[in-house]
Order: C-alpha cells, then structure tokens, then sequence
C-alpha cells in the first residue's frame, strides 16, 4: 500500500533532511554504536524468509521451518524468527502506508531489499516487545550488508522517525487518510478493501455479517498445530480436538516429535482439511469394491487420509495432480499408508473426461484464492487480487463438471475450495447445476455435524438454500474450508431428487 493510496501531503525526505524530529533515545544510541555489522540470528532468518516472499513468491509457511532447522536456531530463537516473519507478513499493508508516511515517497520507489528491512522493523518497533535500539540497529545492519552504506543511513533515518511515536498514535496518523470506513478497516485489520468485502459477503449470506471484525482478527491470529492420526494406523492423542475424529492438538506445542515418531501416520493438517475429506466417505455408507478419485491432489494431506479410509473398507483409490513436484508431494505423503495409490500426473479435466462413469466419491479439492487459510499463509492477502478469482473461476466450474460426468451412478462428489469467496464456492456450484438435472445437492452440513464429535455452529439463518457448508477460523477454529456434496441420479435416465 502506497504513500499516494492515502492522499498524504508529502513531508520533507527523512533521509534527506536528518529526520526533521528529535530521535528516541533508543535511536540515539543506536545511531551512535555506528556501523556494527552483526545481526542477531533470528532476525537474520526472519529477513532472508521474508526476502523470498518478496522476490520469489515463496511461501512462508513452506520455506520458514526449513530455514529454522538449517540456522539451527534454538526454541526460543525459532519463535522470535516465526513471530517476526508471520507478524510482518500480516500486517504489510499497514506498515507500507506507515513507511511511505515516514520516507515521504511511496514503497514502489524503496529498493525491494530495504523494504522488507523496514518493514521487519517496523513490526518489532510497533507490535512487538523488542527494544528499539536492536530493532533499529539490526535493520541498519541488515540494510547496510544487502544495499549497502548510502541505503543504511536512509533506513536509519526513516526509522527515527518512526520510533518517535506509539503504536496508537501511528494507527491514528493513517487512518485519517483513509477515504471510506473500509478502508480504516483494511487499515486496522491488515487485510486489503476487497478481501473484506468478499469476506463480509460471504458471512452476510449466512445472516452473520456483524462477525467480519472477528473473523478478521482471526486470521491474524496465530493458528493451532492441529495433527491428523490416519484411521487405522494411528491413534489420536490427548488433548483432542472438538470436530474430526481424526484431529488433535500437538502434545507439548512441538508436532515435530509426534510426527517424527508415527512414521507418517501422524502429521501436521488442518482439522476443517480433515472435516471435508471426512464428509465424501461419510456421506453415504462405504460399499466393498467402491472407487473413488482424488482429482486435484496435491500436496497429499486429504489423499492420505482418504486412502487410510479407503483401506479398511477395501475401496481402490486414485490420486491425480497436474504439477510434478506436487504430485511427488502426494506420492510421499502416501508412503505411510500399506497399499498403492495409483498417482497420475494430468490435467484433471481431460483425466475425468477419459473416465466417465467410472468412481463412486470423487474428492474436488479446487485451486482456489486460499482467502480461507490467511491466518497460516498471511503474505496470500497481499498477493490475490479480484483478477485472481475471475481466472480460476472458469477452471473450478470445468473441474466440477467433469468430476460430476467421471461419477458412476448414485456417486458422490465432494466439492472443496479454502475459500468462502462466494464466487468460488456457491457460485461455481450454482453455475453447474443450473442446467443439470441428473445433479442433486446433499445437505453437507447435516453430513458435517453427524461426522462432528462435539455440536457444530453451521447455522445459516435460513438464508442460504443450498445445502454447503462454510467452516470459519473465528467460529470452528479451522480454516475457511468450503464444502458441497453433489450426488449423480441412480439411473443416467433419472431426474435427481434432493435426499
């Protein structure tokens, strides 16, 4: 967000001008220890991680832990590093629009590696309890070894500026600019204008638009590690969690150790991933010899879990992913579970096209927006744009329409998107049914609470007619997993009616 998306008069350039205020003390003394080129390791981490985001589209959660293991951080370093990597990506937003205020030019002209300096700063000087010499001093080290002396003194300078203030007194200076209360809100939420009206629309359609606030503050919350134990190859450990049967929290807060010690059949995935994989093999009972489709499978997680399923009621399960690398993904996810899983790697529109009529559960985990899991990938929110739902619209209705033409009859399939955007999730679904009458929606919500150890708020104010299910962050604490079951009429020749 830039310094110009405000409508700020523009101040005199900091690194021009000395500051144009009086520094801190912890400024002060920061400026005056000179050129000290050590970084401390965790903030060294949080950089190189945030610098990927930035110049490779990496993914923070995917890169982060990897980077931690190979700087050999101790548990205390590593949380600092995973506190300032995931802090700063949340609220880029605002800590752009407090940047650009500070240097008086808009982020677009700020060299991408003093950036992300800065930024990294800004979140330990603002919403973080590391003193601010070390944050400022780091920064300036940072800045100097990446972009070298002339760019250290403009950070310096800019984060002078910034630690004159309070937290309080900066979230008040930006938000005088904002031109609508959405935008304040995107302000003090981190999340952009759009993605709140697509979120507001979303809850507005099950009648609970007075919860956007909360749902917003979800998703920059730190998630749970919720851990999956694969039927009949694990068990699920204490403390449990309240929906999947499947799910548990992480003993002790380390997942690593549960993980390591199972072998494979214990591992890290979202308790609402759990619910939706849980739903399509629950939906109707499990019939020996049944064959079920995974279509877009990757990274593997609800595979492995559908193939442990699939195995004790002796059904034959396919995998499919059209990208190689994840489709290794999926092979090695797959190797904790006896038994072969047949792993195919093509576009899942000409594979389902090929085998018309052929599976009894077909899982449609679509690529989506991901708006659903923005408390676990933050930097998604900063990456999306309403461009992104327009382009994978069009592939998510051609998905479901082949999946429902690859059903055999009477099958099932399980529509899922990490999204509550309505366009991808009720509206693809609108879309291909209107003019299907072979097509009947199951109530996925009934599905989902039968299958749920403890009550499950799937309320919707009778407001919404179809019968999909939006799990929310705020209310289930899991991701915002959508879900759709789709049921092929017994006989080709025979009209669908609603179970």
């Amino acid at each position: 967000m830039s310094h110009s998306d405000h409508g700020r008069p523009p101040r005199r350039n900091p690194a021009r001008s000395g500051g144009g205020a009086r520094p801190t003390h912890d400024a002060e003394r920061a400026a005056r220890r000179g050129p000290d080129r050590s970084v401390q390791p965790a903030r060294r981490v949080a950089y190189d991680v945030l610098r990927a985001v930035s110049d490779s589209d990496a993914y923070a959660n995917l890169l982060l832990p990897t980077a931690i293991a190979e700087a050999g951080l101790t548990p205390q370093d590593a949380a600092l590093a995973t506190e300032l990597t995931y802090g700063t990506l949340r609220r880029r937003g605002l800590y752009d629009a407090i940047i650009a205020t500070a240097a008086d030019r808009a982020t677009d002209g700020i060299d991408p590696a003093v950036l992300d300096a800065l930024r990294l700063a800004v979140h330990q000087l603002l919403a973080t309890r590391v003193a601010s010499h070390a944050a400022v001093n780091e920064s300036v080290n940072l800045v100097a070894i990446a972009a070298g002396r002339g760019a250290s003194s403009f950070t310096n300078a800019v984060l002078r500026r910034i630690a004159r203030e309070t937290p309080g007194q900066w979230q008040e200076r930006i938000e005088q600019d904002a031109r609508s209360d959405d935008e304040r809100l995107a302000l003090r939420s981190a999340h952009p204008v759009w993605i709140i009206r697509a979120l507001r629309r979303a809850l507005a359609a099950e009648g609970r638009a007075d919860e956007l606030e909360a749902l917003l503050e979800a998703d920059n919350a730190s998630p749970e590690v919720t851990l999956v134990a694969l039927p009949g190859l694990a068990e699920p450990a204490e403390p449990r969690r309240p929906y999947a049967a499947t799910a548990f929290g992480s003993p002790g807060g380390d997942p690593r150790r549960s993980v390591e010690a199972s072998g494979g059949t214990v591992r890290v995935q979202d308790e609402g991933s759990q619910l939706v994989a849980l739903a399509l093999a629950g939906a109707t009972p499990i019939r020996a010899g049944e064959r079920w489709l995974d279509l877009c499978a990757g990274p593997g997680g609800k595979t492995a879990l559908l193939a442990a399923i699939a195995r004790r009621h002796d059904v034959v399960l396919e995998a499919n992913e059209v990208v190689p690398t994840r489709a290794r993904l999926v092979r090695n996810a797959l190797r904790a579970v006896p038994g072969d899983v047949v792993v195919h790697e093509q576009d899942g529109r000409v594979l389902a096209a090929q085998r018309a009529g052929e599976f009894d559960r077909i899982l449609v985990d679509a690529p989506c927006t991901g708006l659903g899991a923005l408390r676990r990938r933050p930097e998604a929110r900063w990456r999306k744009s309403p461009a992104d739902v327009a382009d994978l619209v069009p592939l998510q209705v051609d998905l479901l329409t082949a999946a429902l033409d690859a059903l055999a009859p009477g099958g099932i399939v399980a529509y899922v998107t990490c999204s509550p955007h309505l366009a991808e999730t009720v509206g693809v679904v609108q879309e291909v049914l209107r003019d299907r009458t072979d097509i009947s929606e199951l109530d996925a919500r009934a599905v989902i609470a039968g299958l749920a150890e403890s009550p499950i708020d799937l309320a919707v104010d009778g407001r919404q007619t179809n019968g999909s299910a939006q799990l929310w962050p705020h209310r289930h604490g899991t991701d915002a997993m959508f879900l759709a079951l789709l049921r092929r009429a017994d006989s080709p020749n025979t009209t669908a009616k609603e179970d």
